[in-house]
């Protein structure tokens, strides 16, 4: 089954399915500024576009573009910044 998933009023979308390597989603940030939590490890892959992400017990931004990933422990929460339309794979364990 395929879920949809709508965060920050409509300004992240992303499609949430199950394959043999376990969950995941796909997706699109507007630009903008947003702070999500985890639940799980998540890998998150930018598929088009930049992500600057603010990661866990970093204290500088970096920048991810295509194909560069990144990761962020279960229970905690990371910060992105997008200043266009981004995609993103985002793989959960």
């Amino acid at each position: 089954m395929i879920n949809v998933n709508e965060y920050f009023e409509g300004a992240v979308k992303s499609l949430a399915y199950t394959s043999a390597e376990g969950k995941s989603t796909i997706g699109v940030i507007e630009s903008g500024a947003y702070e999500f939590g985890t639940s799980s490890h998540e890998t998150m892959v930018v598929i088009e576009g930049e992500l600057v992400a603010l990661l866990p017990g970093e204290t500088e931004w970096k920048s991810f573009t295509n194909g560069q990933s990144f990761e962020v422990p279960a229970n905690s929460s990371f910060k992105v910044k997008a200043s266009a339309q981004t995609s993103y794979l985002c793989k959960y364990k």
